[in-house]
This record gives C-alpha cells, structure tokens and sequence, in this order.
C-alpha cells in the first residue's frame, strides 16, 4: 500500500483556505509544541515577503489589491511608467502586444488572476504585474486561527502534475479571520497531489509551489516560518488527534534532530468554477516545509549538475528509503538480495550526475558492507568512522517511542555534507504512531517497531547497529537521560497540551465536516474509537504513557547501565535544531587537593526560545569520592526551573546542586550525571561556571 505524504486537496477551481494556530508567546514553543506564527518571523523574513510583493505586482497599481470578494469585484489598474498604455490579461497568462488594452475597470464575478503590462510606442516597458481576486459565497465563519486560500481556478481536481493557483494567506484582525479580511500575503502557485494511500482520502495531502510573475520560485515566510516557495500540505485522517506528525517533529528538533517546521491550519476545498461555499471545508491541515537542502531548512554544500571534483563531490547529499514508492534516481547494492538495501531513492542533487552517483553508491556501499564485517563495531574504523551515531540513537528512540508504522523502512531520510558523516534524518512522516495503524504490530505497546519484517527489506542498518551492545548502551543512556527531561511524564503530556491548546474549535469543525470518531477503520488503518477529539487525545497520551513504561522496563532500555565513558562518545547530546547553537561544555578545575577530587562538565542538551536544557557530568579524580556539590554560576539572567538527580538552592545567579543518597558515591575514574530545565532572556545563553567539591 503507497502512502501520501503530504499535501492537501485542491481542485481546480478549488479554493482552499488554511488557517495556522498559533501559541501565545515563546513559552508556548519552549514548552514543546514547535509550531511558528508570525510572531516568529525574523526581520529578513519580513523584508523578503515585502520584496516578493513588490516583484509580483511589478509596475503595476492593482485597485483593489489582491484579496477576495463577494458577488463581484471591479479592478481599476495604473502604473507609474509615464506615457504607457496598460494590456491586460484574465486567463492566467502574461500580456502581450495583442492582449486589450485597459480602459475602465475589469469587472469579475469568479476568481480571476488578473495580469498587466506597460506598453511605450507598442513595446513592453517595466515590469509586469499580477493580482488574485477569490470569489466568496455566504461563508460567514469566523476563525480564531489565520487562513490561507488556495483557488486553483476551475481547472478540476489536480493530479499528480501540478495546476496553477493563487494562494492568500490571511491574519486575524482583531482576534479574528475571516474570508473578506484583507490578505497579508498574495501569490501565484502550483499544487499537486502527493503521496499513495494518502491520496485516495476524501482529505488528501498536496505539495504547494509559490511562483513569481515568470513561473520561478518565489520566497514567502507562510505560517511565521522563514521564507521559501516549496511547502507540503498535510490532512490528518486517520490520525484523529490532528497531531501526531506535529508532536514527532516539535520533540525530534528538541532532541537535536533534523525536523521541519510546521503550522497548523484549517482548509476550505472548492472544487468546481463557482464560490467557494460552506460545504467546501475541509477540516484541520498541517502545513510543513519540505526536506530540501536550502538556506533555511538542511543547509547543506550545494552541488551543481556539473561538480565532479573529487573534494566537492563528498556532500551535500540527501536520499530516503522508500519501500514499494521510490522514485528514480534510485541507487543499486550490490550483494546478496536477502542482505543488501532496496528502494533508495537520492532527494538532492537534483540532477544527479554520473560522478556524483557512482561516489555516493561506493561510499553508501562501503559502509553497507562494514556493518557485515565482524569489526564493524571498532570505534576507530566500525560504524563511528561512518555515522553521527547520535543521530542514529536519536531517531530509533524517537521511532520506538510513538511506533510509527512505517518507521525505517518509508519516508526513512539521510543525509551527508561534504567532508561529514552519514547523519539520520529529516525525520518525516509520523501520522501513523501513537495507536493508529494497525500493520506490522505499531499498536501494541510492548515490542519493537525495528524488528518489523517486510520483503525485499528496505535496509537494516539500525537493526545491525541494535546488535552492538555498547550501542544499545549508549541508546539506553540516552533514553534514560530524556526520562529526566523532555520525554519525562510531564514534558509529554505538556507537549500535547501545548500543541492541542489553539485546535478545540478547529478539531469540532473538522469532526463535524469528517464524522469519523467512531470509525475503528478508516481507509485502510485501524484506529481509536474515542467518540471525542478530547477523548482521541485522552488515548494517545494513555498509550504513550504504556509505551514509555514498557521502554523503561527490563525488557526494554531500562535496567543497569554501564559504567559511563571517561569522555563523551559518540551519542554525546547535540545542540537542537529548534534554537539557536547551544554553548560549547565548559569544565571547572578540581576543588580539593589532588587525588580526592572531581570535576563538573557541562553539556547543553537543547535550547529553545525562552528555555533550554542542560546536563552536568561530575567525574571523579584517582581516589573515589563519596559525594559532591556543584556550583553552577550564569551570567546572563538564566534561571533554573527544573532539576534532576540532584538538590539544588539558588542564590543570585549561583545555583549550588547536590548529590542525592544514591548518586553521591562515584568510583575512581568514573561519573555521574544529573540534568535541569532553565528559562532565559538575555540576548545570549552562555553556559555557566562550574565548580566541584568532593567529600
């Protein structure tokens, strides 16, 4: 069965609006939710919408602007190119010599994309300009969420290529948005049907393009999310709490993953020429950004068509497994079928030369055969050599965790920069978690998701990095350490309050426009029957609650960990991707004379708008100590909220931490840890001073 994995659907006269929920400040963010507003958008996002407003209108003076109307609408145009004569178009295409020439006000009664040109002496002057009027019947709905329109012009429902549509996004005014509220974005786009089962829903996913006045891309911050033309989609179907792919890429940035942005929207779908009318809504979508190697999402080298240049050709590269859905280019493994990868499909470049694809295979190939190597768990020439290996922890506890169906082997991202190391991600596509499925055993909360079986195997290069035991260590320490602080009982179940906090008006129109609550099938997946929005949300924070329970047992990553390593390894923690760079760790000198001694260092686990999380490793010297307090200085306003493994007093911006009666005795050469949540406001977040007393 092929899934969608993003989208929404347009019609071609379909008029689509979406409406982004929004937190009421940074401390919504930093509590877990990850969803941007406006409010978030940096000052270049702002200048950079305000010059693609600037570049699709042109020389052109459109009265009204761009915005919708009822019944109908007349546009008086003007420019400031002296001595022209403006031509005009309403068909969607630019005007020319032989298009009409203005001479009163254009009157329209459907939604209509009206373009002019200045003409001198019979030859175009300036530049070109464009403006979307969207027809509107008697949809009087007021939302608390902003909206955006999509009208793909009457042209039917798009398939798989994409069809022309204008696209308006619109912001509350006065608490409120509403169909007649004037936009505050307006541009031309391309919509196309994505995905495979997803597709067949009554609510399906669609990639959105924005395009300038000559059909190239053109940049707008949509949702408060930095600037791009490439965007995806998402209608939660099956998904009935509206918010699993949502809360799997909120956590998995906060975690330091690679994950998109997001913003929740509602979407009215008009699919013939007329208005758009009431009966045209289609409930609550997730839009996201796409995985793609830009600026503002992966960042990575750029290679062009023509690089082969042996030190250019090591990066920037992003490819996905794809069972039974990739697409060429597709790379071969050579080896035993039963063994060898399946369905790899390379994302970027795009184009993919010859040279770049016989690099990548060979380098993908090499590390492919060194996990069957009976060295392959050497930490000088074994996987580490090969691999972030955090990355790898990170999203195999972020897959187990919610059990995603389709986890390893659909939507499975990678990607490598130049001179770098295979690191896993962009995490994708997590509709199908949480108790919502029905396949390969992903409901039951006992068990392991990695070990799902299906033929030809897509690759197993998590399950043969699960069979090194200093790696499943290093896993369960890792779990252990997010027990304490964003995957704790509490951080959780905020996270869904924070996400869930603007959608209970959203989520009873969507369950009145898709009544299917109740429905223990819905399309081919199996899910909760909770007869509630609340009550679906009531299931999945239940569910997840067993499953990190089991996960937390001996059967899963609980039980003893080994000793810690005298020096971070490989699964060290890594700044998030949410916020800006976390601080490099800092260590204090030993506080008592030298043998019974210790040292503190601190590492940044994540930071976030408003908040961040840190964690202390507190080492003892060559004679074993039997306790500790550590003494944390900062030096910017940040204050310590939450602490763990560890009593703490504060005074000024001295925070004192320590030992508790189980942790205080550490062997020589050994160590233990102990981890806090801190809130900050400064213009920085500068680690803090420590120092560290034995007893």
């Amino acid at each position: 069965m092929r899934r969608l994995v993003c989208g929404v659907l347009l019609a071609a006269a379909a008029l689509v609006v979406v409406t982004v929920q929004a937190p009421e400040s940074a401390a919504d963010t930093a509590a877990g939710a990850g969803a941007y507003t406006p409010a978030d958008m940096t000052d270049a996002d702002r200048a950079k919408a305000a010059e693609s407003r600037t570049e699709l209108l042109g020389d052109i003076v459109f009265t009204p602007p761009s915005g919708t109307f009822a019944t109908a609408q007349s546009v008086a145009l003007s420019t400031s190119v002296a001595g022209a004569q403006l031509r005009y178009t309403t068909d969607g295409t630019l005007p020319n010599a032989s298009s009409p020439v203005y001479s009163a006000p254009i009157a329209l009664t459907r939604t209509t994309q009206v373009r002019a040109q200045a003409y001198v002496n019979g030859a175009a002057s300036g530049a070109p300009g464009t403006a979307l009027y969207v027809a509107r019947g008697s949809v009087g709905t007021s939302h608390d969420l902003p909206l955006l329109v999509l009208d793909a012009y009457g042209r039917g429902a798009p398939g798989r290529d994409y069809v022309d549509a204008a696209v308006l996004e619109i912001q509350p005014s006065g608490g409120s948005a509403t169909l007649a509220t004037a936009p505050a974005v307006a541009t031309r786009a391309g919509i196309h049907l994505r995905g495979q089962s997803s597709a067949t829903f009554p609510k399906a996913p669609y990639r959105l393009e924005l395009r300038g006045n000559d059909d190239d891309d053109a940049d707008y911050p949509l949702g408060g999310m930095p600037a791009d033309s490439d965007w995806v989609l998402r209608g939660p179907y099956p998904d009935k709490t509206l918010i699993h792919d949502a809360f799997a890429y909120g956590l998995a940035r906060d975690m330091g993953l690679q994950a998109p942005r997001f913003a929740f929207f509602e979407v009215y779908l008009n699919t013939d020429a007329q208005p758009m009318a009431a009966n045209d809504y289609m409930g609550v979508y997730l839009l996201t950004e796409t995985i793609k190697n830009s600026k503002n999402r992966l960042n990575l080298k750029q290679l062009d068509e023509d690089d082969v240049d042996p030190a250019k050709i090591t990066g920037g590269y992003i490819w996905k497994f794809d069972w039974m859905a990739a697409e060429e280019p597709i790379l071969p493994c050579a080896g035993n079928d039963t063994t060898c990868w399946h369905y790899l499909e390379v994302d970027d470049p795009d184009p993919l030369n010859a040279t770049q694809r016989t690099w990548l295979t060979q380098h993908l190939q090499q590390f492919h055969d060194m996990l069957r190597s009976p060295g392959f768990a050497d930490p000088a020439t074994g996987y580490p050599a090969y691999i972030d290996v955090g990355s790898f922890i990170d999203r195999t506890i972020l897959n187990e965790l919610g059990r995603e169906m389709d986890a390893y082997v659909r939507s499975a991202y990678f990607y490598k920069d130049r001179g770098g190391k295979i690191t896993a991600g962009p995490v994708w596509d997590y509709d199908l978690s949480f108790n919502t499925g029905g396949f390969f055993n992903n409901q039951s909360t006992s068990g392991w998701q990695y070990q799902q079986t299906r033929s030809p195997s897509a690759n197993d290069w998590h399950q043969r990095l699960l069979q090194d035991p200093s790696y499943v260590d290093q896993v369960r320490r890792r779990w252990q350490s997010l027990r304490q602080g964003l995957l704790s009982p509490t951080a959780l179940n905020q996270r869904v309050a924070t996400l869930t906090a603007r959608l209970a008006n959203a989520a009873q129109r969507n369950f009145q426009r898709w009544p299917i609550l109740t429905q223990a099938q819905v399309g081919f997946f199996v899910t909760p029957t909770a007869a509630t929005w609340q009550g679906q949300l009531t299931v999945m924070r239940d569910w997840m609650a067993q499953r990190a329970a089991w996960l937390d047992s001996a059967a899963g990553w609980g039980g003893t960990v080994s000793p810690a390593p005298s020096s971070p390894g490989p699964s060290s923690p890594r700044p998030s991707s949410a916020g800006p760079s976390s601080a490099a760790p800092s260590s204090a000198s030993p506080s008592v004379p030298a043998g019974r001694a210790c040292t503190a260092t601190y590492t940044a686990r994540g930071q976030w708008p408003g908040g961040f999380q840190g964690e202390v490793r507190v080492a003892a010297g060559t004679v074993a100590i039997g306790g500790w307090t550590v003494t944390m200085t900062f030096r910017n306003g940040q204050t310590v909220t939450q602490i763990w493994e560890a009593s703490a007093t504060s005074s000024g911006a001295t925070v004192t931490a320590r030992n508790l009666s189980h942790n205080g005795a550490v062997a020589a050469g050994s160590s233990t840890t102990f981890g806090f949540l801190g809130a900050w406001n400064g213009t920085t977040n500068d680690p803090p001073t420590l120092t560290c007393a034995a007893t």
